[in-house]
């Protein structure tokens, strides 16, 4: 087919799709599930942008000094410009497609969010990714009625076709009859964080497998800064996975405490007094993980959102509050609730610059599948920002570099003995998990990554795993090494033998899949380039 192929259709990829389809450029847009059940729905929080509409003073070289400040100084500086510039086009265009941002005096409602000092999050109750997906949803409809957008969902991408530094296509499988076809074309990968490798662990959906990423790193595609997982700090118990507290109920004045000598502890207040509770996400969940082990302190650390008034519950946070009525039986208006660390997203990911080019020619990638924006720590209301700037700046790169005509021709999809069509096994997935989180958790060291690395090598000497399995063992002992190799601590990376930040390892830490073999590698963080688009 002559369209560019987009495989994910959650925020990054619908927003890639529209982006080429309001240039008059078809695309097709393949996932697991339909849109409305992507990652991104799941979303609570807000999005961010400096519209400085709250009478701060608020303006986007904060946002962009908070953004880089919170994650540590690892991101690609140029690339948080953009981010940060494109911020406010892309939330009126949100609003231009109805989003129902919660409003006052024909104004968007800003509220306060971990790592920022200035109201910067607009949200929709506590619903911000299902009320931003449903406009999303519909402004993609439209070009599908022209024909622009060619849906492909309950497929999967099975592998890339990629020889000699280029990515031509994509190949896939239909779920619903198992048989495989190719696409031809520029390939935008949009698959999300890789929720599937933490079962149990993750607030993320597990259909985000991981298949994805580990079939394109043992394809060749370098991935970056691996170790970077980021633990949200308050999550709680459900049926196999962690659910999201969003963060927005400290935003709006949630504390957190813990019992000391049988009395509650406001730590984060004592600790942090300027943003007490809003402080970035991996030292919050470090703090968490360090007071429960105190000698004088309980089990469990809460959150306390008891203070907060019948208002703020009934416009910013119903939802929250049914969530925690229905999964805890705990009415969080007059009880505290408790809460616990689950890894919530990957900062680190596909490797690519601020045009969202890999190192595969006509390869491209957007939103979380990425390493880029958020570099050791994500920021709370730039997820959803990355994902929709990120996509709209992809699928731009891909159309200024589409040199090539391909066959228009409707794919023919045919049986296929292929063994990328193995799914991983359930008992396979869940010994890596196991090995993973022994290592990888809030606090790390160099003898429980080494002994997880030998735990990986004993899995690996087993025998008779099929493809997708062999991939998810290449990209886990990636991710071990590049914890092993980073030997400080720089965010949501913490190891307890490496206690010091050391400037000179303020570098991206490099995945590479060749022969057989994982390699890590450092490079250098791009210089600083262009200016602001604050108005003077």
């Amino acid at each position: 087919m002559s369209s560019i192929n987009i495989v994910g259709a959650g925020l990054a990829g619908l927003s890639a799709a529209i982006a080429l389809a309001e240039k008059g450029v078809g695309c097709t847009l393949i996932s697991l599930q339909q849109s409305e059940r992507a990652q991104s729905v799941l979303a609570e929080g807000g999005i961010n942008a400096a519209l400085d509409t709250m009478g701060e003073n608020d303006r986007i070289s904060e946002h962009f000094e908070d953004t880089l400040k919170g994650g540590a100084f690892l991101a690609d500086p140029n690339a948080v410009m953009g981010l940060t510039n494109g911020a406010p086009e892309i939330l009126r265009w949100l609003i231009g497609l109805g989003v129902p941002f919660n409003m006052k005096g024909g104004e968007v409602v800003l509220r306060n969010f971990g790592g920022q000092k200035k109201k910067r999050t607009a949200y929709a109750r506590s619903s911000t990714g299902k009320i931003i997906m449903s406009a999303v949803i519909d402004e993609a409809r439209k070009y599908e009625a022209k024909g622009l957008i060619k849906r492909f969902a309950h497929h999967e991408l099975v592998s890339l076709i990629a020889n000699s530094g280029s990515c031509t296509g994509v190949k896939i499988k239909d779920t619903y009859t198992d048989k495989t076809a190719c696409l031809y074309g520029q390939v935008i990968l949009c698959t999300g964080g890789m929720n599937g490798v933490f079962p149990k662990m993750t607030t993320g959906t597990t259909q985000n497998s991981g298949a994805a990423a580990a079939a394109a790193f043992c394809q060749g595609v370098v991935f970056s800064n691996l170790e970077m997982l980021q633990y949200h700090p308050t999550t709680i118990g459900i049926s196999n996975k962690r659910c999201l507290v969003t963060e927005a109920a400290r935003g709006e004045g949630g504390r957190l405490f813990i019992e000391k000598n049988g009395k509650p502890w406001y730590f984060m207040e004592e600790k942090y007094p300027e943003l007490k509770n809003l402080m970035p996400r991996d030292v919050v969940a470090r703090e968490m993980y360090f007071v429960r082990r105190q000698n004088d302190t309980g089990d469990s650390v809460y959150l306390d959102m008891t203070g907060l008034d019948d208002d703020t519950w009934k416009t910013k946070l119903s939802d929250l509050r049914a969530e925690i009525i229905s999964y805890l039986a705990i009415d969080p208006g007059s009880e505290p609730v408790p809460v616990r660390e689950g890894i919530h997203y990957f900062m680190g990911g596909i490797d690519v610059d601020e045009l969202h080019r890999t190192n595969l020619k006509g390869l491209y990638a957007a939103g979380e599948c990425t390493s880029q924006y958020h570099g050791a720590n994500r920021l709370g209301g730039n997820s959803m920002l990355g994902a929709l700037y990120g996509g709209r700046k992809a699928a731009q790169t891909a159309l200024s570099e589409r040199d090539g005509a391909y066959d228009d021709k409707e794919p023919v999809f045919s049986a296929d003995d292929d063994k990328r069509l193995q799914e991983a096994s359930p008992v396979f997935i869940e010994k890596l998990s196991e090995i993973l989180l022994g290592a990888m958790g809030i606090v790390r060291s160099e003898r429980g990554i080494k002994k997880a690395l030998s735990a990986l090598d004993e899995l690996s000497a087993e025998r008779g795993y099929n493809r997708r399995e062999l991939d998810r063992l290449a990209l886990a002992k990636a991710m071990l090494l590049s914890a092993l190799e980073r030997r400080e601590s720089r965010g949501a990376h913490y190891r307890e033998d490496c206690p010091e930040t050391r400037e000179e390892l303020r570098k991206i830490t490099a995945a590479a899949y060749a022969d057989g073999s994982v390699n890590i590698s450092f490079r250098a963080i791009p210089e600083r380039r262009g200016s602001f688009e604050d108005k003077a």
